[in-house]
């Protein structure tokens, strides 16, 4: 099984992003530099969108959105606990109170 690779520096995938915008292709840069010609679509697409520059036929969402989408799913992840929590909570207190009224009938 092959080991994985660490991720691209930074510094390499702005110079293969430039070396795009340039009028180099994907494909060229991919032979030449050994990575994946998707690899360099990928942070093509990203940097357009991190720039608000339409990418070709696809949504990519920018780096910020990104960003607050995870801190949103985050947030809804834990507001369903919450919303778990309050309702078993309910139950029990709302079966618990039940039985404490029907046995306290002695006066």
């Amino acid at each position: 099984m092959p080991t994985p690779r660490a991720p691209y520096p930074a510094q390499f995938r702005q110079q293969m992003i430039e070396l795009v915008q340039a009028g180099r292709t994907p494909a060229q840069l991919a032979r030449e530099f050994e990575c994946s010609a998707q690899s360099i679509a990928t942070w093509v697409a990203q940097a357009a969108a991190d720039h608000g520059k339409p990418s070709r036929g696809k949504d990519v969402l920018s780096s910020a959105e990104r960003e607050e989408l995870a801190r949103l799913r985050r947030e809804n992840r834990q507001l369903r606990q919450e919303r778990d929590i309050l309702a078993k909570a309910t139950a029990w207190f709302a079966g618990k109170g039940e039985k404490t009224s029907n046995g306290s009938t002695n006066s």
